[in-house]
């Protein structure tokens, strides 16, 4: 499968919205200090051409790749641009990652040069390994590190050249490298605006980090794409998120569910706001939807997607969105649920989301230096994302778990999401995690992880049995409960579930 209407690079997808929006606002970022600076596509174009320069000056070519620890900031969008166009491929990594996480991405690597803040130079240093650093002031919007001679020998990359390497949140386990190419980017963009229904009109709010690939993908790529602006906050604030939103005129974000809870625990309504679309992922409470939809102005839109994906395979449409479906086949993508053996389920069988596309143009690349897990991870050309779902009649999809979040208890199959959501359903509880534990007779149990809601009365132990024991078959019920200040989570708020296995100190247990 291929696509059309634009060009196949995402660097030509750039220099497009350069040339036909050169006037227009392309950059609004708001420091960490409330001061704000702005650039229209043709003067970020200007800034883009000076990074080139620098990173030119150090040794950067076609092929050459540049690691970049940074936040949200001015300095992220203009390496990423500029490496892109030069056809060098970047290496984004959490910027509070650790030594040992950095000198990973960076030892897989191999990058000619990379780029950190400066507040963090110490342990990027200790991990960089001799490479060339570049120290950024993020918050400074002048860039004067980065900024060198314009470069003008650009070369014009082609639609499979490798554009990035994402390493994976590692909610299961350790990282895998995700080989992200021009096309990917550039089908991204498209593939997102279009489900979006955005236009040039439109200004994304992104609070994400930049490092992920919701913010790039889902926001940047697809303002991009048809020359759209873009509002990039240093980082989310769950109270500031709906004043930044009407500040800068926001019509279109996106989130994950955790946000959301944050935002209706600690924010506020406002007024002024402009949203018309919001994308969200991961399932809240038919109550925070409602109160979400209130104060947003719009009915959120949940999407469903991964790194490997490119864009979100599975989208809510406009119309009447159903908040508790990952929403149907988006335009231009190919998917199905399948069995194990290949075969597409029924109606409301639950099997697993598997994603049809060509590799490296409407789907990843492959996986860094490890072709035998590229293999492994497609069945006939499907590639198998892990993940459980059943359809509808009316071809919506339903999540139901990661493959691994199916636990075997006592021979019968019990869907840690079905057990979440009932915790979740009660008032006191603000989220809720399952894992299985180990047992000799019968082979698994479920345990559970709960954050109270701050707003409410939280509940007890006791409290929470008897409300399982109300909605829940005795197999599906959790053995233990144990309430956590926080569930521990990755930077975009997915919680990493493998850690739940030794979660620290509690709150209060039984």
């Amino acid at each position: 499968m291929g696509f059309s209407g634009g060009p196949l690079t995402f660097g030509g997808a750039w220099g497009r919205s350069v040339e036909q929006r050169g006037d227009s606002q392309f950059l609004v970022f708001e420091g960490v200090d409330g001061a704000v600076s702005t650039w229209t596509y043709g003067q970020f174009d200007d800034v883009v051409s000076r990074v080139a320069g620098t990173l030119s000056s150090r040794g950067v070519t076609a092929g050459s790749a540049v690691h970049m620890a940074l936040a949200n900031s001015p300095a992220f969008v203009a390496v990423w641009l500029a490496a892109v166009r030069l056809g060098a491929w970047v290496v984004p990594s959490d910027p509070l990652g650790s030594v040992a996480e950095l000198e990973g991405h960076i030892r897989r690597t191999g990058p000619v040069v990379g780029v950190c803040a400066s507040q963090r130079s110490d342990v990027y240093q200790q991990a960089c390994g001799g490479i060339q650093a570049v120290q950024v002031d993020e918050q400074d919007p002048g860039l004067p590190s980065l900024l060198g001679d314009p470069f003008t020998s650009w070369s014009r990359p082609g639609p499979t050249d490798r554009a990035a390497v994402m390493f994976t949140s590692g909610t299961t386990g350790d990282p895998k490298g995700v080989e992200v190419t021009q096309a990917n980017y550039a089908f991204a963009g498209r593939t997102m605006a279009l489900a979006a229904g955005l236009d040039e009109t439109d200004r994304q709010l992104v609070v994400l980090p930049m490092f992920h690939v919701n913010a790039q993908y889902y926001s940047f790529a697809s303002a991009i794409w048809v020359g759209a602006s873009v509002a990039l906050m240093p980082s989310f604030s769950a109270s500031g998120f709906l004043p930044q939103a009407a500040r800068y005129g926001a019509t279109a974000a996106s989130l994950f569910a955790a946000p959301l809870r944050m935002i209706l625990a600690r924010g506020a309504s406002v007024e002024g706001l402009r949203l018309r679309h919001c994308w969200y992922a991961q399932n809240i409470t038919a109550d925070q939807y409602s109160m979400v939809s209130e104060w947003f102005g719009c009915r959120p839109r949940q999407l469903y997607g991964m790194t490997e994906t490119i864009p979100a395979v599975l989208t809510e449409e406009t119309e009447d969105p159903e908040p508790s479906s990952m929403g149907r086949v988006t335009a231009g993508c190919v998917v199905d649920v399948q069995r194990p053996d290949g075969t597409s389920v029924d109606i409301g069988e639950v099997g697993e989301v598997v994603v049809g596309g060509k590799r490296g143009m409407t789907l990843f690349a492959g996986y860094l230096d490890d072709a035998a897990t590229t293999e492994a991870s497609f069945r006939d050309g499907w590639f198998l994302t892990g993940d459980r779902a059943r359809r509808d009649d009316t071809d919506r999809h339903y999540f139901d778990g990661r493959r691994s979040d199916v636990l075997k208890v006592a021979g019968e199959n019990v869907s840690v999401v079905e057990v979440e959501a009932v915790l979740a359903q009660h008032p006191g509880v603000l989220e809720a995690a399952v894992i299985g534990r180990d047992d000799e007779i019968r082979d698994e149990l479920p345990v559970a992880f709960v954050v109270a809601d701050p707003s409410t009365h939280p509940p007890s132990v006791a409290d929470l049995n008897q409300w399982c024991t109300e909605r829940l078959a005795k197999v599906k019920r959790p053995v233990e409960i144990t309430f956590l200040d926080e569930l521990p989570r990755t930077s975009v708020g997915k919680i990493r579930k493998f850690l739940l296995h030794h979660p620290g100190p509690a709150r209060k247990s039984e």
